[in-house]
């Protein structure tokens, strides 16, 4: 498959502080890319980078093959976590405005901003001044002048930060809808739930380095710790516990360890054999939130962002 974006070997210093340092990440063309790291990691250093705001000091980017140039940011739409609108402007001029920076015409600004505000039922905020707006209308308005020129490449920063549940679903809804229409997505957040419902593939960075890169579902299985969790009827057999460990047991559901050379097969047979009354039976798999903990909890993170 080929790569939207390829970053390779890139680091950024501000002073004496290295803010990234020597990342090599590729992001698949077509693809939702979790981005993720704690407070501090280099996050925010890579997008701006990307986004051409900062140069790296070594290394290079590539932009569907060619290093990152003037006219790339055209191709580009980012959504940072800090509001950047101009709060005295109305919307709909604001983003005619963003649109044409963006290379639009007047004409396809204005008709992309109706288009767009439509579906997100804000059209009756059009001669609405930016600032009389509440937080998360701000960040739907930012939203749209993110999307407005229809970048190839798309940059979410925390993207449902200030919105309520049905607002953050609405906009989850556009961002697979413009993935399934082949916009490739890079996707920076702390939450991990949020990482796990939307991304395919994530890379985490710590003190400024890459620390875990891959598709989620083959980070999970990495991770794994041979854990099953069954639900059963009845009471248990008194010999249960045999060649394996008691994790967590309530309510009739019961969390076991097993050896690596077990597997759950096995484990099944197993118990059946001891003739107990199986309602459910499932691996499990850490989430995305407990490899995160355990990566970033063994290593100490610079605060460098």
């Amino acid at each position: 498959m080929a790569n939207i974006l390829e970053i390779k070997e890139v680091s950024k210093r501000y002073g004496s502080k290295v803010a990234v340092d020597a990342v090599s990440l590729e992001i698949p063309q077509g693809r939702i890319f979790g981005l993720l790291g704690p407070n501090g990691a280099g996050k925010t250093s890579l997008i701006r980078m990307i986004t051409t705001i900062t140069r790296p000091d070594e290394g290079t980017i590539l932009l569907n093959g060619e290093p990152l140039h003037a006219n790339h940011p055209r191709q580009i739409g980012y959504l940072p976590e800090e509001r950047g609108l101009y709060k005295k402007m109305k919307v709909g001029e604001h983003l005619i405005y963003l649109g044409q920076l963006k290379g639009l015409s007047k004409k396809g600004a204005e008709d992309a901003a109706r288009h767009w505000l439509e579906k997100l039922d804000l059209m009756d905020r059009w001669d609405q001044a930016v600032e009389t707006l509440s937080k998360g209308l701000q960040q739907q308005v930012q939203f749209v002048a993110t999307v407005i020129h229809e970048p190839s490449l798309l940059i979410l920063d925390e993207p449902f930060s200030g919105l309520d549940p049905v607002n953050t679903n609405r906009l989850k809804a556009e961002i697979r809808q413009l993935h399934e229409a082949g916009t490739s997505i890079i996707f920076s957040t702390h939450r991990m739930e949020q990482v796990e419902e939307i991304c395919e593939h994530i890379a985490l960075i710590n003190a400024g380095q890459n620390v875990l890169n891959g598709r989620v579902s083959e980070i999970r299985e990495q991770y794994k710790e041979n854990h099953f969790q069954l639900s059963y009827e009845g009471e248990l057999p008194s010999n249960f516990t045999e060649n394996f460990t008691v994790v967590s047991q309530q309510n009739q559901e019961v969390t076991i360890a097993v050896p690596e050379q077990l597997t759950g097969n096995q484990l099944l047979r197993t118990l059946l054999n001891k003739g107990v009354q199986i309602r459910a039976f499932n691996e499990v798999l850490p989430s995305l939130n407990e490899i995160f903990i355990r990566i970033v909890g063994e290593a100490k993170p610079v605060q460098t962002d």
